[in-house]
């Protein structure tokens, strides 16, 4: 297939949507696939675009057989919530002439839209109806939901326009996604059917993150001694989380429980107030966001992970972090109510504390911290979810299928229909088993046309 990519985050991005992004697109493209992406620069989550990055023009590379075509945007230093929705009209507006030239001249079969940015989502529907492509949006978490309950927005008229404006952009899209079952139930409440919805969560690659020695070279460059115990948050530090709980239960625990060690690794606006939070706390240590092929390390670093989250943004997100946290085979903390999405995800993988309770967390982290028996064995059955729910090859297979089913259905040339009738057949007897997939990457046009011949006649290419 041609599969067109619009979202606004991507690599080299360290976390969240980014990280997903590029490998959903990377993924695709090593199965054979062309795949082509409209973008931003990397911003995130510093809110900072890298000198090599800033340009007032759109350019196009090639990264890892994928075609990246980033446009400008505006980044604020300090984002509120009406810069942010002006950064994302940014990248709407610098967009729109990239993706309808890619769409009109390259003719996808599908487009695939990320949310966020939700604001640049009509981009993506036009275009599709323009060449007759299928349109796909993939929602990663309720944008408009998250901005009202956590204040950045304030409520009112406002909160009316967009959420009947985000009802229009949902029901445009033939296929609509998201990344735990609380929030396709969100998505019904807004009016989508659920035939038109799926389910597609975010994933781990369970080859590379694996449970390792906590004894590691970034435990040895924090001074930490081999019987201290890790707490460890990894992830933006923003107001989604509820980070300050961390600095406080460090603070209350500092003299009690000596051998703990807090570690919180990241970037974004709130580490400045946070390291302010834990200046004199010799149990707190601030580390930045470390590189890819560090992330198996940084994970096996922590004796237990932790997973703030505010009552807010309860089942509006899934946090993605938790993918890798399960598979690195450690226990995790979470703060999280009773019956939402990441209670339930959490079960059997760790302990659960109200949100907002930093006695609760201070408790569960010393309850962990003094029991290896109940960590080791949260920690083998979140490693077990992991492989089962979260596996990166399952998840794209079965987008994979998704794709191409939803192609073949949409108004396009009886060659193209009949062209992808035949990849989906190709794809289901890969899953059985019954027949090698094709190295389709390394072939030459010569090839591809002889392939297409084979299926729909010739002189129908």
């Amino acid at each position: 297939m041609r599969v067109l990519v619009l979202g606004i985050n991507y690599a080299p991005d360290l976390i969240g949507v980014a990280k997903y992004n590029a490998e959903l697109c990377e993924s695709l493209a090593a199965r054979g696939h062309d795949v082509r992406v409209v973008t931003a620069p990397p911003y995130y989550p510093d809110w900072k675009v890298p000198e090599g990055y800033r340009s007032l023009r759109s350019a196009t590379q090639r990264c890892n057989n994928v075609d990246v075509t980033r446009t400008p945007v505006y980044v604020p230093g300090k984002p509120s919530g009406v810069k942010r929705l002006i950064h994302h009209a940014s990248f709407l507006i610098s967009a729109t002439a990239p993706v309808l030239a890619t769409a009109t001249r390259w003719r996808p079969d599908v487009i695939f839209a990320v949310a966020p940015s939700l604001l640049s989502a009509p981009l993506a529907t036009l275009a599709a109806r323009t060449v007759g492509a299928a349109s796909w949006l993939h929602v990663q978490d309720l944008e408009v939901d998250v901005a009202f309950g956590l204040g950045m927005l304030k409520q009112g008229a406002i909160r009316k326009i967009m959420l009947g404006l985000e009802r229009r952009i949902l029901s445009a899209f033939d296929r609509v996604s998201t990344i735990s079952p609380q929030m396709i139930r969100c998505l019904e409440l807004k009016g989508l059917a659920s035939e038109r919805l799926c389910e597609l969560r975010n994933w781990v690659d369970t080859d590379v993150v694996a449970p390792g020695p906590s004894q590691t070279s970034l435990r040895s460059s924090l001074n930490l001694k081999p019987t201290d115990i890790v707490a460890l948050y990894s992830g933006a530090l923003s107001h989604k989380q509820g980070l300050e709980l961390i600095i406080e239960a460090a603070g209350a625990i500092r003299q009690s429980h000596p051998s703990l060690q807090f570690v919180i690794c990241g970037n974004g606006p709130l580490k400045s107030k946070l390291t302010e939070m834990a200046t004199g706390l010799t149990n707190v240590h601030f580390i930045d966001l470390q590189p890819v092929e560090r992330l198996s390390e940084l994970l096996s670093t922590a004796d237990i992970h932790l997973l703030p989250q505010k009552a807010e943004v309860s089942d509006l997100v899934l946090p993605s972090k938790l993918a890798g946290m399960m598979a690195s085979g450690r226990p995790i903390v979470a703060m999280a109510h009773p019956g939402t999405g990441l209670a339930l995800e959490m079960t059997g993988s760790g302990l659960v504390v109200p949100p907002g309770d930093a006695h609760a967390l201070r408790a569960a982290v010393i309850a962990l911290a003094e029991d290896e028996a109940l960590r080791s064995r949260f920690g083998t059955a979140a490693r077990l979810r992991a492989e089962q729910k979260w596996d990166r090859a399952l998840i794209i297979r079965s987008l994979e299928r998704e794709l191409v089913a939803l192609a073949q259905h949409a108004e396009r040339p009886a060659t193209y229909s009949r062209r992808l009738a035949s990849y989906g057949r190709s794809i289901e007897e890969v899953a059985t088993g019954t027949r090698r997939r094709p190295e389709l990457a390394k072939r030459t046009r010569a090839n591809r046309i002889l392939q297409v011949n084979s299926i729909v006649g010739p002189g129908n290419e």
